[in-house]
Parts: structure tokens; sequence; C-alpha cells
């Protein structure tokens, strides 16, 4: 048995978890990318919380995982996020989303979007240690034990000070597990990301800590492992501009030839026509156009193909257009 030499813990296999990225990484992206690679968990979009109990309908739309046994259609358990800053609201509508059996609630602490913070709600919340204990608390008194509540947080809002008062807050309010964006919300997503406070956190509080930010290649998972200290990783950007990404890591951790992203755009390939079939299917025809190319605009990182396709298509406009270009273009090579 193997040890992890910064907490003397027993080695357990690394976890990896799929990040929300609102405005892209939604249900039917999500479905296609853990079709792609094995997580062990996802967490959904955020779901706005405010002074009033949702519908039903608010969570089934930002999760219809929910009406299949909280799993993607690869069997990956879907997480639910709420964002909000009232401790009674969002106890009210934690209680009310899990009736509904999500594999588990994430309590949203990082997003750095002004709209968001000017409401009090995500990473804004940092310079608040209190409230945020309070929100935490109030959840997890509401939802009693019957789901997982996870909380992801960023180290600060201007600064990196705040980080372990709030960590602190979070873990004694019970939160049963910490993911780390190692950057504050002023940092946004710019590099680098500041792995080695993530170390910091975990050395200070008793719960899992997840690491998170900046990880695009097998290589930075290795670093942000050594500067964090933790094997388990949340993917976001990194996952989207190269979807084998975990299974990457996962071949490379078992001694397995590592394949270059060049290399798989022909297993990628059909999965970008999947998507576009299901955003067609989901997504009027105005917006529709815009989805695909926010992915394409990813891959091309690491995807020459991706370059070449989102070249042809970025200047279309119309749904059906699209659907007879990517018929007819079955075969870009690198």
């Amino acid at each position: 048995m193997h040890l992890n030499t910064r907490t003397c813990t027993p080695y357990q296999a690394p976890r990896f978890l799929l990040a929300p990225m609102e405005g892209l990484l939604d249900a039917r992206l999500r479905e296609v990318i853990t079709c792609m690679g094995r997580y062990d968990w996802c967490v959904t979009e955020f779901v706005r919380v405010t002074n009033s109990i949702l519908p039903t309908r608010c969570y089934t739309r930002i999760a219809p995982e929910l009406g299949n046994g909280s799993r993607a259609a690869s069997g990956t358990p879907v997480r639910v996020q709420l964002l909000g800053s009232d401790p009674a609201s969002m106890a009210a509508n934690a209680a009310r989303l899990a009736t509904l059996d999500p594999a588990g609630i994430d309590l949203n602490f990082g997003c750095p979007a002004p709209i968001v913070n000017r409401h009090g709600g995500g990473a804004i919340l940092l310079d608040d240690p209190m409230q945020l204990n309070r929100v935490v608390c109030a959840v997890t008194k509401a939802v009693e034990g019957r789901v997982p509540v996870t909380a992801k947080m960023r180290l600060g809002v201007r600064d990196k000070s705040p980080a372990l008062e709030a960590a602190h807050a979070l873990c004694e309010a019970g939160a049963q597990t910490l993911v780390v964006h190692a950057r504050t919300k002023l940092e946004g997503y710019r590099a680098p990301a500041h792995w080695q406070w993530i170390a910091r956190i975990a050395e200070a509080v008793p719960v899992p800590v997840i690491g998170n930010g900046e990880i695009w290649t097998v290589d930075d998972y290795l670093r942000c492992r050594f500067e964090s200290g933790q094997h388990d990783v949340m993917l976001g950007r990194g996952a989207v501009a190269d979807p084998f990404l975990v299974e990457r890591i996962r071949d490379h951790l078992a001694g397995r030839r590592v394949r270059a992203p060049q290399a798989d755009w022909a297993r990628l390939r059909p999965f970008i026509d999947h998507y576009w079939q299901l955003v067609r299917s989901h997504v009027s025809p105005k917006h529709a156009p815009g989805r695909l190319k926010l992915w394409l605009n990813l891959l091309r990182r690491n995807y020459p193909q991706a370059e070449t396709l989102f070249a042809q298509v970025k200047p279309i406009r119309d749904a059906q257009a699209i659907d007879l270009h990517l018929q007819s273009n079955t075969d870009i090579a690198a």
C-alpha cells in the first residue's frame, strides 16, 4: 500500500470530477464528455436561488439526469449545484432538491461572474466566512444527511488571505468535501493556478480536498498533484478542450502508453456529430450553432482538425446549413 507523503494516509485511487461550466458544459455536453472518459461524478451548472422555493422544473431543466436516477447516459453520477447567499432560501431549496434524489448537492462559492457577485452569490462570499458557515449549516440541516453536500470555493476575492478561514467555515458547517479552484475571484481564469494553496487548505481541514484549475494536460495533472499533495482533481476547460484528458491521465497512472490528442480525432469526430444532434433536439435553431462553435473553439487548443472545422462553420448561422456541412465533411485530416 502506498502512502501520501504529505498527509501520511493510505493511498487510494484518484478521483476525477467533471466541473460545471456556466453556458457551456450543460446536460448535452456533459452527456458526451462523460461518455468519452470515466468520471467519478460530475456537477451541473448552478441553479440560482433567490428568495423563493423553486419549482421542480428548475432543477430538471438544469439536471435532466434527475429523471434517470441522477446519472448521465454514461452512468456517471450527477450532483446539482446551488448558488445563493440567503441561508433560509438555500435551505428550503436544498430540501426540495433532496426529494428528487440527486447524487449530491454542491454549493457554489467560486463563481467570479460580476452579475452573480453583485447579488451576493458565488466567490464574493469568501470575504464573509460567517455567512459561508450560516449558508452551509442551513443546507446540511435541511437535507438531514439524505444526500452528500460539497462546496466549491476559490482562494479569496482580491487576495488569498481569507482562504483558510473560509475553508474552516465551510467544513465546520458540514461540507463533506471541498473543491478548491486555486485562484482568486479577481484572477478569474488567468494562469497560473496556485496549487500550493490547495495543499495549505488540505492540511488545515478534516475533509477531502479536490484540486481544480489550469489542468490541461497529463503533465499539468502531475504538477498539480505534486504541488497540492492531492490526487483528486476536478477538470473543467481542460476536459472540454481534450475530452480524452481523463483517459490520458488514467493511462499514465496505470503505466499505459499515452496517445497524443491529434491521434484521437477519428475517435472524437463522431462525438461532435452526436453532440450536435443533442443540441439540435434541445436548443432553438437560432442558438444551436453558437453551442457547437463554443466547443470547437476550445477543441482547437489540442486538435488541428478542429481548427479546420471551426473555421468552416464559424460564418454559418443557419442550423440546417451546419447539418449539411457536418454530413458532408466527415473526413477532415490533420
